[in-house]
């Protein structure tokens, strides 16, 4: 037997495919580098931008005072006896957050490609991370409409017990598109110029500035295939109350929309994942 049959005990051998088989284990492992990555993108938001945490409150609000101007001003929309700037906020929050979120996961593998190329670690970690800060500019930008519910004396009945549930959904809703779009921008660079106009042209697509009731009842369906309409929906019911908005089979479609995209993203982004550190 050739010295080469027996490495010595001290040899460090890498075994092909082990990290695959702990890779979801390795999430956990390494949860301490996603909170130290959730940290540095906050402190990089807001530390060095000229009115810090401010901006969280500044972009949305504009938002919706130019959405309540067009649709509820000039439009002439009704907001099924809510008022229109509370009906707009509330379905601006959770806009805002799946749009950060897909936003900022999109580029965040080729932001960090000296740590990628040089450190093993589940590589999911990196998009992931980045909805912490969508998180923390969604809980600031909550006050504000706290302030719109006083103002109009909106009192939210016991539905707002379930906001949370729906805060989880749109960041489900979020996570798979994320993935993919992180995955194909590190082989595809031209498409990080492609996310502005799809988040662009979903805003316009989902019920932010209008409810979904008039939508014709014979495309709710279709129209739900669009998994944040009901997100939206669920949302804006927990804040104003009253009878529920959701469309329950578009609701339940959308479920299904949701769940097959997480697995697109997630299965696009390891299957692009072996590859990260030769293509950036």
């Amino acid at each position: 037997m050739s010295a080469t049959d027996h490495p010595p005990a001290d040899r460090l051998i890498l075994e092909a495919g082990r990290a695959d088989r702990q890779y979801w284990y390795d999430l956990w492992r390494y949860r301490e580098l996603f909170f130290i990555l959730a940290w540095r993108d906050v402190a990089v938001r807001y530390k060095q931008t000229v009115i810090g945490i401010a901006w969280a409150f500044v972009r949305p609000f504009m938002t919706m005072v130019i959405f309540t101007f067009v649709f509820g001003h000039v439009a002439k929309l009704s907001g099924d006896g809510v008022p229109y700037a509370v009906l707009v906020y509330a379905g601006l929050l959770p806009w805002t957050l799946f749009s950060s979120v897909f936003g900022d996961a999109s580029s965040s593998v080729t932001s960090n490609s000296n740590l990628i190329s040089k450190v093993y670690f589940p590589r999911l970690i990196v998009p992931l991370s980045t909805g912490v800060v969508a998180l923390i500019d969604f809980a600031v930008s909550l006050s504000i409409l706290a302030g719109l519910m006083l103002w109009f004396r909106v009192v939210p009945g016991w539905q707002i017990l379930l906001l949370p549930l729906f805060v989880l959904l749109a960041l489900l809703v979020s996570i798979g598109p994320a993935l993919w779009s992180a995955a194909t921008v590190v082989k595809y660079r031209d498409f990080r110029f492609v996310v502005p106009f799809i988040l662009q042209f979903g805003l316009y697509a989902s019920p932010v500035g209008f409810s979904s009731s008039i939508v014709p009842s014979e495309w709710r369906l279709l129209y739900s295939l669009n998994p944040m309409v009901g997100v939206i929906d669920g949302f804006r019911w927990c804040i104003v109350g009253g009878a529920s908005p959701i469309y329950m089979p578009g609701f339940l479609l959308s479920l299904g929309v949701t769940a097959f995209m997480l697995w697109l993203g997630i299965w696009a982004f390891r299957r692009t994942e072996r590859a990260f550190a030769d293509l950036i």
